[in-house]
């Protein structure tokens, strides 16, 4: 059963959670040493075993709860991007001049911040470059400057979507793949694929890839811009620390797409064709603190199946409908930096997945490499 959402600030609050790093942050850019630690500790040890104290939330929200009643819902995304900017520069401009502040602590606070901006604002940008409202998708392609991977919108919106669990999609992490090798394949395999994508999209309405249409000439310019701060504050020191920040936040993301689908293929039909995306195709997790501050990402397998539902209405399934991970996102994202500990904890578990959706595949070899077959064009 659902039920409607209240048009009310204390039933958004549990969303608010990533502002508890805010505070965290300032205090890792006043004091130096070891208090950038307490960000990863916040996103990801904090929330971890808030996920133990509070366990699962199977509530489903009505679907159909109208836009109106979303407000403080979306005011988080909102009020983000300045929050992060205010960080990433004002800490730029602290410690390039702050002279009791070594090397290793400025880059312990980048690490700090680059977690936020990666874990928080990935997470944001990706809610607001699915909307259709031209202000929440320019604060997308803002945050996505602020961490100099902006082509993400392209890929996801026009690649990832149409092609998850497919050898086309390039952030589908394959069945027994480690996830260092994954971030380094994805690293090199989405920005040509999102060029190529925005190229195809252009071409159908007879214009170049080159043409000012072409959202890349956007990105490029806000990524410059955001650059060209970082320096005009730091100089080549600001601009070290800002790159920095951005690999994190890049590591972060990736983490996160690693988990999402690891090992989950759509069904081959034939002739290049696939089954249409369900929501067994992604996996799911209903863990309470993760999804507050993470805007209900882990409800993974409804945004794919409903990508245009906002993140206060995405629904969770039961594992006859959905496969379930064992923890939330904090928590597997640090396992799948040790990839026998990931397989020994994930094989399994998509096996199991295959025997219950797919029983009737008795090779499963092809969708093991990825070498199946894709529409004619498709690439």
């Amino acid at each position: 059963m659902t039920t409607p959402l209240r048009h009310r600030l204390i039933d958004a609050l549990p969303f608010w959670l990533s502002l508890g790093m805010v505070p965290l942050a300032l205090l890792a850019i006043t004091q130096g040493g070891w208090w950038f630690l307490l960000l990863p500790g916040y996103a990801w040890y904090l929330v971890s075993f808030m996920d133990l104290a509070l366990g699962l939330n199977h509530e489903n929200p009505d679907p159909d709860t109208p836009e109106e009643n979303l407000h403080w819902y979306r005011a988080i995304t909102l009020v983000w991007f300045p929050v992060q900017a205010a960080l990433i520069f004002g800490a730029i401009w602290h410690v390039t001049r702050a002279p009791d502040l070594g090397g290793w602590e400025k880059l312990g606070i980048f690490f700090g911040i680059g977690v936020a901006s990666g874990t928080i604002g990935m997470v944001y940008a990706h809610e607001l470059i699915h909307q259709r409202n031209r202000v929440e998708r320019w604060l997308g392609d803002l945050l996505l400057a602020s961490t100099l991977y902006s082509h993400f919108r392209t890929e996801h919106m026009l690649v990832h979507h149409a092609w998850v669990a497919t050898p086309r999609d390039a952030v589908s992490a394959r069945y027994n793949e480690g996830f260092f090798r994954y971030f380094a394949r994805v690293l090199a395999d989405c920005p040509r694929s999102a060029w190529a994508a925005e190229a195809r999209r252009l071409r159908r309405s007879g214009r170049r890839a080159t043409d000012r249409r072409n959202p890349f000439w956007r990105y490029a310019a806000l990524q410059l811009g955001m650059l060209a701060l970082a320096a005009l504050l730091g100089g080549w020191q600001g601009l070290a620390l800002f790159l920095w920040q951005a690999f994190v936040a890049i590591w972060q993301l990736e983490l996160t797409n690693y988990v999402e689908h690891y090992g989950l293929t759509r069904k081959h039909l034939g002739e290049g064709r696939y089954e249409h995306v369900l929501p067994r195709h992604s996996w799911n997790a209903s863990h309470t603190a993760s999804n507050w501050l993470l805007i209900n990402l882990q409800r993974h397998s409804d945004h794919h199946y409903k990508p245009d539902r906002r993140f206060p209405l995405l629904q969770t399934y039961t594992e006859d409908e959905a496969p379930q991970l064992p923890h939330g996102y904090p928590a597997m994202t640090f396992v799948a930096m040790i990839p026998p500990l990931w397989r020994r904890r994930m094989n399994p578990r998509v096996r199991a997945w295959r025997r219950q959706f797919y029983p009737e595949i008795a090779d499963w070899k092809p969708y093991n490499r990825g070498d199946l077959p894709m529409p004619r064009g498709a690439l």
